[in-house]
């Protein structure tokens, strides 16, 4: 897996949801805006302390997460 160094897991910081470095900006807040139809340019506006890098490295741990489940999905 490509490294993913600005998407961090800290126990103290938003009860241990993966958020990107520096911010307490969730991968989910960025994954759900982009679900419902807003564009990457539209994340970086609402959010101004991120860059573009972020919300790529935030849609590539969830791929990266949902690619672990989908053999759990296929064992039931």
């Amino acid at each position: 897996m490509e490294k993913l160094d600005r998407i961090i897991i800290n126990p103290d910081v938003c009860l241990g949801q993966p958020t990107v470095r520096g911010t307490r900006i969730t991968v989910s807040v960025i994954l759900k805006m982009l679900a419902a139809g807003k564009s990457i340019q539209e994340v970086l506006e609402a959010y101004p302390e991120l860059e573009a890098e972020d919300v790529q490295q935030a849609i590539k741990y969830a791929a990266w997460v949902v690619s672990d489940q989908i053999n759990l999905v296929s064992a039931e």
